[in-house]
């Protein structure tokens, strides 16, 4: 018993060195690309979450949405206010709190640097995969992430 609990240790941490891995080395290929002028790729997480959310969000509910720190995200959102990209606004349901929701330019600029995005991860997925394996790994990759 003792040998296949150490196997599946070993198998677990493989898959998941693997995983990493894989992930590692796709984004670095996207980060070198030339997609990145208006927004860095963090900055681009975060417009990317509340377009799909497609709603005005408090910082918290970003944050699940995205891999940035608490303080990371307000500084991210705080660059993209700046810059227009994002508003700020009172939240209807509780008046203390604020919500942040995309602007038209930000709107402009998810959809831009998304599509040229999109391109990228269809070469490199759609191009190492199969159709079959390609909704393998999206059943694969939701299980992991089922609570």
């Amino acid at each position: 018993m003792a040998s296949s609990t150490r196997t599946d240790v070993r198998l677990a941490n493989e898959a998941w060195e693997s995983l990493m891995t894989a992930h590692a080395t796709l984004m670095k290929r996207y980060l070198a690309e030339d997609m990145w002028h208006e927004v860095s790729i963090s900055e681009y997480d975060v417009l990317y979450t509340l377009a799909k959310g497609d709603r005005p969000m408090r910082i918290s509910e970003i944050q699940h949405g995205v891999l940035l720190s608490q303080p990371a995200l307000s500084r991210a959102v705080d660059r993209l206010v700046t810059r227009g990209l994002l508003s700020r606004c009172t939240d209807a349901s509780d008046g203390r709190a604020v919500q942040v929701t995309l602007t038209e330019d930000g709107r402009r600029v998810q959809r831009e640097v998304g599509r040229a995005h999109a391109k990228s991860v269809a070469r490199d997925v759609g191009g190492a995969l199969s159709e079959a394996e390609m909704r393998e790994l999206q059943r694969l990759c939701e299980k992991l992430v089922q609570e």
